[in-house]
């Protein structure tokens, strides 16, 4: 069956934003808990992929429940502001494969992000245009794989690919029903014999979609 959509992960998929993201979070660690708890870009790139309660229980564990959940919830409150003027780096050739792609296939974004974070990506880069929908757990409280079915079953796809790049990908991918194709330029590791296809670089993307 010929592939009917292309459904991305965000993070070490279409872009790297770990830099701004972590000086945004350090201009709120620092008025709420001072200098001594920064955070570094590597920290957060440890963090990627994964869900927001995950990511702070996983930088913050010393704080109680609530404080925890208080602090993150202004730290991607601001997040998604600075990173909405600042922007991430997007992976070589990502505008003009998207152009290229979305002229062929509708094109998606499930992301395991707050909401607002999706939306800051697009008005960092005015790439909105290329996607025909998106989702998140900040949005509907869904997992992963939730969100790749509601994004599958709403836009009518039988046939869909998920491009990610971690084993947190993969997994909710798999859940979903959905074929898997390993980003391996992003952040993550995965068995690349589990994986439908694997691209270096995101541009590899037009010919896999032309082979299908």
């Amino acid at each position: 069956m010929k592939m009917d959509g292309i459904i991305f992960d965000l993070d070490g998929t279409l872009w790297n934003s770990a830099e701004p993201v972590a000086e945004s979070w350090n201009l709120v660690i620092e008025k709420r808990l001072g200098k001594e708890a920064r955070i570094t870009t590597q920290d957060i790139l440890a963090c990627m992929g994964m869900l927001m309660e995950d990511i702070g229980r996983a930088l913050f564990p010393e704080l109680p429940e609530d404080e925890m959940r208080s602090l993150l919830k202004e730290c991607c409150a601001y997040e998604n502001e600075y990173v909405g003027k600042t922007g991430g780096i997007l992976y070589d050739g990502l505008e003009d494969t998207l152009k290229t792609l979305s002229q062929r296939i509708p094109l998606f974004i499930v992301s395991n992000c707050q909401e607002g974070y999706i939306e800051a990506f697009f008005k960092a880069h005015g790439l909105q245009h290329y996607f025909k929908d998106y989702e998140n757990p900040g949005r509907t409280g869904l997992a992963k794989s939730g969100n790749i079915r509601l994004v599958a079953e709403r836009n009518s796809l039988k046939n869909p690919i998920y491009v990610g790049d971690t084993q947190g990908d993969f997994s909710a991918s798999k859940e979903a029903g959905v074929r898997f194709v390993f980003a391996r330029y992003g952040f993550g590791e995965v068995k690349e014999e589990d994986c439908t296809a694997v691209i270096d670089h995101f541009c590899e993307l037009t010919g896999l979609a032309e082979g299908e």
